[in-house]
């Protein structure tokens, strides 16, 4: 009777220590089965709505493209990012301003000269953002207003990853505008407080500065012109006048954009199609009168420096980057239509 007891009590045990051990197995098996799931599905934010939709991995023909693992937890902020950012402001000094705009660049700390005259043309009313895709940033610390900045690191990454993550339209609600530039651009002829009020003069809620350079520009409608101020179409010879690249388009170089309409183009940027070839065909859609609306400001202008940046494979994977985007677009206009 005594050994048949304690068999039951070894029993016992051995049951619940089976327990035990199966409960985290069970969570780590759960664990892994989602996020097998999430590689093979993607969200596509639509500018059409506030709420996403999902699609089988299987219908897309992009084999070659890399799905982050983490589609579909809306673009999830980095760890150490507070949910509602506020740039810093010294609490020591109750006469500080507060920014009310932000500038954010990509940049690695090769071009950290050029970067540093970028940042010098914008004032104290602005807060200052840099993604750095090399993992530098104590390299910057010999520029004063660097004490100030905001840094953000991703490896290899690029500036709509960046912008994806780290600029959801909560977190940079407070901000009236916000640049989101390239780093290879020349400076002299640009001041941030004229464009700001040239901006607001012409109703702009997406802009850029006009463009110089020493080679050919790809879009003509962003070309610098003389004499004016604002222009918001191409010229006469541009084959399809009413829309982008005709009118309607600054292209993705250094967009400026509203609070308004930042947060609609933050839904239109694709986790997964991280180079963000084409979102510029897709930015009307994100202000109520495009040709009225969104315009390239020629009295500031910015020269591009034509670094070399983007290697064979690079520029591949952008121009499947850019079919793909096109691809959901089209389908999102068909869902909608359909409404």
């Amino acid at each position: 009777m005594k050994a048949m007891m304690e068999y039951n009590v070894l029993a016992d045990r051995r049951v619940l220590l089976t327990t035990f051990l199966c409960i985290p197995f069970g969570f780590l098996l759960g664990s892994i089965l989602r996020e097998i799931q999430e590689v093979q599905t993607y969200t596509f934010y639509s500018p059409f709505e506030d709420s996403y939709s999902r699609h089988d991995d299987d219908s897309r023909n992009m084999s070659k493209i890399y799905i982050a693992p983490n589609p579909c937890k809306e673009a999830a902020l980095s760890h150490g990012m507070p949910s509602n950012f506020s740039p810093q402001v010294d609490i020591r000094n109750e006469t500080a301003k507060r920014p009310k705009y932000l500038l954010a660049l990509a940049v690695g700390i090769q071009q950290k000269d050029i970067v540093n005259k970028i940042v010098s043309k914008f004032n104290e009313d602005f807060a200052i953002m840099l993604f750095h895709y090399d993992g530098k940033t104590s390299e910057w610390d010999q520029f004063e207003w660097s004490q100030r900045a905001i840094h953000t690191t991703g490896l290899k990454q690029t500036k709509w990853w960046f912008a994806k993550r780290f600029l959801h339209p909560d977190v940079v609600a407070e901000f009236e505008y916000i640049f989101i530039w390239d780093e290879d651009l020349g400076v002299d002829n640009f001041t941030s407080e004229e464009y700001i009020k040239i901006v607001k003069k012409h109703g702009l809620e997406i802009s850029q500065p006009s463009i110089t350079s020493s080679s050919e520009p790809i879009y003509k409608i962003t070309m610098k012109r003389n004499k004016v101020e604002v222009h918001k179409e191409a010229d006469e010879s541009c084959e399809n006048p009413l829309y982008p690249p005709c009118a309607g388009f600054v292209e993705i170089m250094a967009p400026v954009f509203s609070k308004e309409s930042w947060g609609c183009v933050w839904k239109v940027i694709q986790n997964d199609l991280v180079h963000g070839w084409g979102i510029d065909f897709a930015f009307w859609r994100c202000v109520k009168i495009p040709h009225e609306n969104i315009g390239v400001v020629d009295a500031q202008w910015v020269e591009h420096l034509v670094l070399p940046t983007l290697g064979t494979q690079t520029r591949a994977r952008s121009y499947e980057e850019w079919k793909e985007f096109e691809r959901r677009m089209k389908e999102a206009e068909k869902q909608q239509s359909q409404k």
